[in-house]
């Protein structure tokens, strides 16, 4: 499967990277979107508040609100991303092995 930042250069961003963890930027207003990509497991720290959906493959798909000041734990895997409600600015956490 394809790197996030290789997907979507526009939205991710490293800014820290070492052999236990990735450190990735995301920031996106309602519409933007991203291509079928997948990360690790991670923890993601909502900077401001948005609502995101999330497609994985198959085509099923959920959405997330996450609020400024809110995390939360994503098991590996790919998906698609939507920001349907506000301009995202997450910090993504992804661990190594």
């Amino acid at each position: 499967m394809a790197d996030a930042v290789t997907v979507a250069p526009d939205h991710y961003k490293v800014i820290e990277e070492n052999d236990r963890v990735r450190i990735l930027e995301f920031r996106g207003g309602p519409g933007s979107r991203t291509e079928m990509h997948d990360h690790p497991d991670l923890v993601a720290v909502g900077l401001s508040s948005c609502k995101v959906k999330f497609t994985v493959p198959g085509g099923e798909s959920f959405e997330i609100e996450l609020a400024a000041g809110g995390a939360m734990f994503s098991p590996a895997g790919p998906h698609k991303t939507e920001i349907l409600e506000g301009d995202s600015h997450v910090i993504l956490i992804e661990l190594k092995g």
